[in-house]
């Protein structure tokens, strides 16, 4: 058995720091966008943790085998994922950008994602949202050879899929209108998907890539249609570009003081539906 005392030390030694941290920041001390990614780092590699040790702990009570340490290393990883996520909180609300309180009001983006967000992404270097879209790697145009320089920063490339599952989470929530376009997108790319419109994307993907017959992607590639799961994925990238749309839109407008340039086929097409950011 773990001694109750020697858990509690572990504790404060483990979380004092955060709990400073966030005291300091609710007094007007600021992250870094460094020490920011790196939190938002930790607070995932926590979840991650604390989610196996879950999985172990369920597992030895279902073989009656001892698990105390398992156990205690859960509550461990729970306390320290709580304490980054009150750390972030702080730090979003607080930011000069005023962009953290933007997307913590956005249903299904929270004080990691939104952290997240305002540490990656730079107003100043993106003139357009073309730019994050490039740098998040949601440009399906960009190719990465072997041996170059991955063109797309990892971290915010996984973020905005983890913002994409969020989405998918809050979709049945009628205030959630990201949600929302995400099904209606689905919907629609089930439709297209139905009536042949991705042969030759189905054809290219036979012709790049390496399936075992068995796999249910293997079918529906050889039929001429997208599988399901890309059709999800399709879908979740729609309502994720779509909200980097607002939040350039908005961090553009609060950087310079100005509204942001219409988009291309706004200005250019004469196409006329704008859809506009959750309020």
């Amino acid at each position: 058995m773990i001694d109750e005392d020697e858990v509690v030390i572990e504790d404060s030694a483990l979380l004092a720091p955060l709990q400073k941290l966030r005291r300091d920041i609710g007094q007007g001390l600021t992250l870094t966008e460094q020490e920011a990614r790196f939190l938002v780092d930790s607070y995932y590699a926590a979840q991650d943790y604390r989610i196996q040790a879950g999985n172990q702990v369920r597992a030895s009570s279902a073989d009656e085998e001892p698990h105390e340490v398992i156990q205690w290393h859960f509550e461990q990883m729970r306390l320290h994922e709580n304490e980054i996520r009150r750390v972030l909180d702080a730090y979003t609300t607080a930011h000069p950008s005023g962009m953290g309180v933007w997307a913590k009001a956005i249903t299904g983006i929270g004080p990691v994602l939104s952290a997240g967000l305002i540490a990656h992404i730079d107003i100043t270097k993106a003139p357009s949202v073309g730019h994050i879209w490039r740098f998040a790697g949601l440009d399906p145009t960009l190719e990465w050879g072997k041996g170059e320089k991955r063109p797309w920063n990892a971290k915010l490339k996984t973020l905005c899929w983890k913002i994409g599952e969020s989405f998918v989470k809050v979709s049945g929530n009628p205030k959630s209108q990201y949600g929302k376009l995400y099904r209606v997108r689905k919907d629609l790319e089930i439709q297209r998907n139905e009536r042949g419109e991705f042969k030759e994307q189905a054809a290219r993907m036979l012709a790049t890539k390496n399936f075992r017959d068995t796999t249910d992607a293997k079918v529906h590639y050889t039929a001429g249609r997208l599988p399901p799961a890309h059709i999800h994925a399709r879908a979740k990238r729609y309502a994720v570009k779509l909200f980097l749309a607002h939040f350039w839109e908005e961090s553009y407008r609060r950087h310079y003081g100005t509204e942001p340039p219409l988009p291309y086929p706004i200005a250019h097409m004469n196409h006329v539906d704008i859809i506009r950011p959750e309020e």
